[in-house]
C-alpha cells in the first residue's frame, strides 16, 4: 500500500540520482540562474524556480512524460553513469548559490517558505552524496526496470497516438541498454567497496529480471504497444513498427535483461550480504540516520521512534480488542486473528469484484467528501487492476497521479494477485489512503495549485506529510460516514497498526540488529497480516530504510495540530478549512507545517 512515485520524486531526481532518472542537454550556465535572479528579490524567484524547472526536465525526461510535458519522451539517459551524477551535483550547486544569493528579508511570506524549502532541498542533495546510493541500484520494490514496463503499457503516460510516438519509445529504451550495463558496472564496485544488498533482497530480483529475458519477442511485457494499435495508423505503418520491436526485443532489450540476471546469479548473489541492517554497511550508521531524517523531517532519534512505535502497538492492540469483545467472539486475541486471516467470509473469491467493490466505495466517499472539505482536486481517478506483470512483487494498493494537462486521470491500483492478502474488511481504509481523500486529494491538488513553484507543485516528496496525510485520511473515515460495521473498524486499525509496527521494526532492523526472522514474527503477532503481506513488508523495509518511518510520524503531528487548533480556536474551528490550511501549499516538511498551522490559528483568533 503505497503511493507509487515511479521516478515522478525530486527526491530521487535531484537529491542522489537515483536509480530510473535520466538526463539530457546541458543545465543553464552560472550566467543563465544568475540572469534569472534579478534584483527585484519577488519576481527574480520565480524566474530563479521557472529556470531550475526547465533544468530538471531536461536531467529528468521521465518525470516531464509523467507530467504531461512531451518533449522528452525519447530520452532515458545513463542515469547511473558518473558524468549524470557530477551534472547533478553541479546544478545543485549553482542553485543553491543563486538562492542564498537572495536576502529572505525582501521576501513575501509565500515566496520565504518556498525559498526555504528550495535551499533545504538542494543542501540535502548535496549531503546525499556522501552515501553511494548509485552503487545499488537494484531493489525487488521499485526502480526504473518496474517503471519501464508500466510506462510502455500503451495506458500510462507515454502517448503511443503515432508512428512517432512509437519510434520515440524504441529510442527511449535504447538508454534502458545501457542503463542495464551501467548497473552491472556499479555493482561491480560496490562489491569490492562491501557495498551489496542482503541476499532475501536480491533473491526477489533476479526471478524479476528473468521474466524480461525472453526468448519469444512477442510474450515481453515491451511488445504491448504493438499489439493495439491506433485505428487511423496505415497497416503498413503497423507492420514496420511491429518488426521494429520485434527487433528492439531480440536483439537488444532481451539480450541486456540476459546479462543482467546472469551476474546476478553467478556474480553478485554469491557477494551479497547475510546482514539486513543498513548499519553493516561502510558508514552505515550515519546513512541510515540519514535517510531517518529525510523521510521524517523531524530531529527524531531511531531509539525514540522504536519506543513511540512501541507505545502505538500496545494501544492499538487494546483497541482491537474491544472489538473483539463486541463482535462477541469466543477466544483470545491470537484466536480472533487467525480467525480473521481464515474465515472465508472476509475474502472475495474473483478478482473482479474486488475490484468493482473499490468502484462502488468510490462512489460512497465521493459523496460524503463535503462534509469535511471545501476544496477537491479536479482531475478525477480511476480503479484500475494492477497489471500481472509486476502483481506478485507490487503493493496490495497503489495510487499515481494523473498528468498536469488532464489528459491522464489519477489510478488508483489494486492487485488482484493473492485475494487472502485483500481483505474485506481492509477496503475501506485502503481506499481513504490511496484515493480520495489521501493521495489522490493531496497530490492532485497539489499539481492544480497554479500559484506553487513547479519545482513543489510537481515534487514536495516529503514522505512524512505525503503519507501521513494518506493515513490521516484513514482516521476521517468515522466522520465520512464510513467504518459503521465492527470488521471494518478493525480493518482500519489493522492498518494503522501496520503503520505503528513500521516504527518498531524499520528501526529494529537497522539500529537495534535485529534479525529479518525475528521482524517477521514480531509482526505476526501483532496484526491479521497475511505471512505473504508480513514477508514483503519486512522485504521492504530491508530495502528502503526509513521511509516507512514517515507514515506514523506525520500521521501523529496532523493529528496534533488538529486537536491544537480545535482548542485554540473553539467554536471558530472549522474542520474544512482546516483541511484547505493543511493541503494548500502542498507537501512541506513537518516543521514549515506547523508553523504554518500556528500563523493559520493565530489569525483566526
Amino acid at each position: 500500500m503505497k503511493f507509487q512515485h515511479l521516478g515522478l520524486s525530486f527526491a530521487c531526481a535531484l537529491l542522489a540520482a537515483c536509480a530510473g532518472q535520466p538526463t539530457s542537454p546541458s543545465p543553464a550556465s552560472d550566467a543563465a540562474i544568475a540572469a534569472a535572479v534579478p534584483a527585484d528579490a519577488g519576481a527574480s524567484l520565480d524566474a530563479m524556480f521557472d529556470q531550475y524547472f526547465e533544468d530538471v526536465l531536461r536531467l529528468n525526461p521521465l518525470l516531464a512524460t509523467y507530467i504531461g510535458d512531451h518533449r522528452y519522451d525519447d530520452r532515458l539517459p545513463n542515469s547511473l553513469g558518473p558524468e549524470y551524477r557530477t551534472e547533478v551535483r553541479v546544478l545543485n550547486e549553482r542553485y543553491l548559490a543563486a538562492a542564498l544569493a537572495v536576502d529572505p528579508a525582501t521576501l513575501s511570506p509565500a515566496d520565504r517558505i518556498s525559498h526555504d524549502i528550495f535551499v533545504r532541498e538542494r543542501r540535502r542533495a548535496l549531503e546525499s552524496e556522501r552515501y553511494p546510493d548509485h552503487l545499488l541500484p537494484l531493489n525487488q520494490i521499485g526502480g526504473l526496470l518496474t517503471t519501464m514496463p508500466t510506462l510502455g503499457s500503451g495506458t500510462n503516460a507515454q502517448p503511443f497516438a503515432t508512428a512517432e510516438d512509437y519510434e520515440k519509445w524504441l529510442r527511449r529504451l535504447d538508454g534502458l541498454v545501457v542503463w542495464m550495463d551501467q548497473a552491472i558496472v556499479n555493482m561491480r564496485e560496490g562489491m569490492a567497496l562491501g557495498v551489496v544488498q542482503p541476499r532475501p533482497v536480491m533473491e526477489k530480483v533476479l526471478p524479476q529480471i528473468e521474466a524480461q529475458a525472453v526468448a519469444k519477442p512477442e510474450s515481453s511485457d515491451y511488445y504491448a504497444p504493438v499489439r493495439s494499435f491506433p485505428a487511423d495508423m496505415p497497416v503498413a505503418e503497423q507492420e514496420r513498427l511491429r518488426a521494429a520491436f520485434v527487433a528492439q526485443i531480440r536483439d537488444e532489450l532481451a539480450p541486456a535483461y540476459r546479462r543482467l540476471a546472469d551476474f546476478l546469479r553467478n556474480e553478485y548473489l554469491p557477494k551479497t550480504r547475510d546482514s539486513v541492517a543498513w548499519t553493516a554497511l561502510p558508514d552505515g550508521e550515519a546513512w541510515y540516520a540519514f535517510y531517518v531524517e529525510e523521510h521524517t523531517t523531524t530531529k527524531l532519534k531511531p531509539e525514540e521512534i522504536h519506543e513511540l512505535g512501541l507505545s502505538e502497538v500496545a494501544r492499538i492492540l487494546g483497541e482491537m480488542d474491544r472489538v473483539r469483545e463486541q463482535v462477541g467472539f469466543q477466544g483470545d486475541r491470537e484466536a480472533f486473528f487467525r480467525f480473521l486471516e481464515t474465515d472465508p467470509r472476509f475474502y472475495h473469491t474473483r478478482g473482479e469484484d474486488l475490484v468493482q467493490g473499490y468502484r462502488d466505495l468510490k462512489k460512497r466517499i465521493d459523496a460524503a467528501l463535503p462534509k469535511l472539505f471545501s476544496v477537491f482536486p479536479k482531475a478525477d481517478y480511476e480503479v484500475r487492476e494492477t497489471e500481472p506483470f509486476r502483481a506478485a512483487s507490487a503493493a496490495g494498493g497503489e495510487y499515481q497521479a494523473p498528468s498536469a494537462d488532464g489528459s491522464r486521470p489519477g489510478i488508483f491500483y489494486v492487485n488482484t494477485y493473492n485475494l487472502k492478502a485483500q481483505p474485506k474488511f481492509g477496503m475501506e481504509t485502503l481506499s481513504l489512503h490511496e484515493a480520495s481523500p489521501g493521495h489522490h486529494f493531496q497530490v492532485t491538488i497539489q499539481q492544480e495549485l497554479e500559484d506553487l513553484p513547479k519545482f513543489r507543485r510537481f515534487g514536495g516528496d516529503y514522505t512524512a506529510y505525503v503519507e501521513g496525510w494518506a493515513l490521516y485520511a484513514e482516521y476521517l473515515g468515522k466522520e465520512l460516514g464510513l467504518f459503521t460495521d465492527p470488521y471494518q473498524w478493525f480493518g482500519r486499525l489493522n492498518d494503522e497498526q501496520l503503520r505503528a509496527m513500521r516504527l518498531v521494526v524499520d528501526t529494529g532492523l537497522h539500529s537495534k540488529g535485529w534479525t529479518r526472522e525475528q521482524a517477521i514474527q514480531y509482526m505476526v503477532d501483532n496484526s491479521t497480516l497475511a505471512p505473504s503481506d508480513v514477508v514483503a513488508e519486512v522485504e521492504r523495509y530491508i530495502a528502503w530504510p526509513g521511509q516507512a518511518l514517515g507514515y506514523k510520524v506525520g500521521d501523529l503531528k496532523i493529528q496534533a495540530l488538529r486537536r491544537r487548533a480545535e482548542a485554540e480556536l473553539g467554536p471558530k474551528f472549522d474542520v474544512r478549512d482546516f483541511h484547505r490550511e493543511v493541503l494548500s501549499d502542498g507537501a512541506v516538511p513537518m516543521d514549515v507545517l506547523e508553523a504554518k498551522i500556528e500563523r493559520w490559528i493565530d489569525a483566526r483568533r
